[in-house]
């Protein structure tokens, strides 16, 4: 996360409630993150709304480190602040409207961390897990509590059209939070916008798709540039030649289309047959007249 603006007084506010003393919005570097979701993780789990709720209000406070390592030298950031991001128009693949525990977090500037700063902002550090404890985990095809009863279902299968997975019910304690190479929730990470609302990693899914999209785009481009370059060299002299491909250098997508179109009816002009079959048999007609005529005559 780019961390462009400052924070403002009642962000700052909330972040001192876990510091010694009082810091300036120049001390401390603040970024984004969604910590975890409803949806259906790598491990066929998925927490409840409730369980989130829950989640929101135990991780204020608590620290960051590295892999789930729990040494004190790993510790790196602290989170000051917890919201809920709701979004109904967005379904979860078990139906249910989506719902995302999102954090604030700060670090102290210091030379030491100077190049995970960079690292977030450039977005190499940014996939986040968590660790928290639960006294429920629902199989969604029995509703057995798996902690207490496990049942024969196993999660990712289907049973009768019904795919199992198990809910995440009753958070007892959290842990910690860690960055981590691969997490157990795909969308949990650092986001770009601080502070913001909505949101935010699936706004820049979209961004992300749209610069994708772009560069396609100018692939494309570039490739029918070189085409249209080439029948510009297959349909005429040299020196016209260098002059119209010097053209096609600064020309759109539009415009190259429809000199490629114009081109190609002229490759297709020079590759036919100078006689076309019926002009071709009109012509070895008339001959043979003329030669019949002619030996009659001698």
């Amino acid at each position: 996360m780019e961390n462009t603006s400052a924070p403002n007084g009642e962000l700052l506010k909330q972040l001192n409630r876990f510091t010694r003393r009082e810091h300036s919005a120049e001390e401390v570097y603040l970024f984004d993150m969604i910590l975890c979701d409803n949806e259906t993780d790598r491990d066929g789990d998925c927490f409840s709304d409730e369980a989130l709720a829950e989640l929101q209000k135990r991780f204020v406070g608590v620290t960051g480190i590295f892999d789930h390592n729990p040494k004190s030298a790993c510790q790196t950031a602290r989170i000051f602040q917890t919201e809920l991001i709701r979004d109904e128009s967005r379904r979860t693949q078990n139906g249910n409207a989506y719902c995302a525990l999102k954090a604030h977090a700060y670090m102290v500037r210091t030379d030491s961390n100077a190049d995970l700063i960079r690292e977030i902002d450039a977005g190499i550090k940014k996939e986040v897990s968590i660790s928290c404890a639960v006294s429920e985990k629902i199989c969604s095809v029995c509703g057995a509590n798996v902690i207490h009863t496990p049942c024969a279902h196993i999660k990712g299968r289907k049973y009768a059209g019904k795919q199992c997975y198990t809910t995440l019910c009753g958070v007892t304690d959290v842990y910690e939070w860690s960055f981590v190479a691969v997490p157990a929730q795909p969308a949990a990470g650092v986001v770009k916008t601080f502070g913001g609302s909505g949101f935010d990693a699936e706004k820049e899914a979209l961004r992300s798709a749209a610069c994708h999209t772009e560069e396609l785009l100018s692939q494309l481009t570039e490739e029918l540039r070189r085409e249209v370059i080439r029948l510009c060299y297959r349909n005429g002299e040299n020196a016209c030649a260098d002059a119209l491909a010097d053209t096609v250098i600064h020309m759109d997508a539009s415009g190259l289309m429809h000199l490629k179109e114009t081109l190609s009816a002229a490759e297709s002009d020079i590759n036919a047959p100078q006689l076309s079959a019926a002009a071709y048999h009109d012509t070895e007609a008339s001959l043979t007249a003329f030669r019949t005529a002619e030996r009659k005559e001698a």
